[in-house]
């Protein structure tokens, strides 16, 4: 199995004690980073920062429904003795390696899909269950996609590469802060008023617009020749393309973005 070779460096990216850097609480957008505070530590506190013009719509009642499920989504907790979130563990496990016995929820194993330790659920403490449920997602309805990411197929790569499931992680946490899906009632910017566009005609359309954003990272990561520790950098370029193509004119569906085409290359 192919690991990124930037997972050989992950001591250097912990405290002074080895241990992972700890996480603020689940879903607390404004402040908490995902990963270690030293790979992408920067970049969620400048985006933050940015601030689009308030907007006050109405919205439909299948636009309010779905929006009400899909922020019931992010306020659930990765709960690692819940057997209901150990078992999705699993599956993605399974879905990513079928070929292989996984020995155990905690195990060096994880390493290998791009965790960074033997205990996955330590790294979903800054975005919560919803981080893998849009793994599962990618993995289960559009698998080559996954597959060409998670085993880092396409492309010149970089010597330190990016970490499969941590990146998946932290593309979570952009797209929930990028679409204001936290705030209540409803998302006060652009990009989530033209998101709920979407999410009215496929209430799928936050899981597959986190497929989306996957790919365009992985090929903004190619087409910048990144390396382990320009990964702000890429994320930051995923995330200004995404808001450019949620405000194009004619995106009626999630199918209609331009970069919804790189899920099939």
């Amino acid at each position: 199995m192919k690991r990124g070779k930037g997972e050989k460096k992950e001591k250097k990216n912990r405290d002074g004690s080895g241990q992972v850097v700890p996480l603020t609480e689940p879903v607390v957008i404004p402040t908490a980073t995902v990963g270690t505070r030293s790979w992408i530590g920067g970049l969620f506190t400048r985006s933050s920062r940015r601030q689009d013009k308030s907007i006050d719509y109405t919205l439909s009642p299948l636009q309010e429904e779905r929006l009400q499920r899909l922020q019931d989504r992010l306020l659930v907790p990765f709960d690692e003795t819940s057997p209901d979130h150990q078992e999705s563990l699993k599956a993605l496990w399974n879905v990513a390696f079928p070929n292989v016995n996984l020995t155990g929820l905690v195990t060096e194993q994880w390493k290998e899909m791009g965790w960074q330790g033997p205990n996955p659920s330590t790294d979903f403490r800054g975005c919560g269950f919803i981080g893998l449920e849009n793994l599962l997602f990618s993995a289960r309805v559009y698998p080559v996609c996954f597959r060409r990411l998670l085993l880092k197929q396409r492309g010149d790569r970089a010597q330190w590469e990016y970490p499969f499931a941590v990146a998946g992680i932290n593309i979570s946490f952009m797209l929930i802060q990028m679409l204001d899906l936290q705030n209540a009632p409803k998302p006060k910017c652009i990009p989530g008023m033209n998101f709920l566009k979407l999410l009215e005609e496929d209430e799928n359309a936050f899981d597959v617009l986190y497929c989306i954003a996957f790919a365009m990272m992985d090929a903004q990561w190619l087409a910048m020749h990144a390396s382990y520790m320009e990964f702000n950098e890429v994320l930051q370029a995923t995330r200004n393309q995404l808001e450019r193509e949620l405000s194009l004119d004619d995106i009626h569906r999630i199918q209609d973005l331009p970069a919804y085409n790189l899920l099939f290359q």
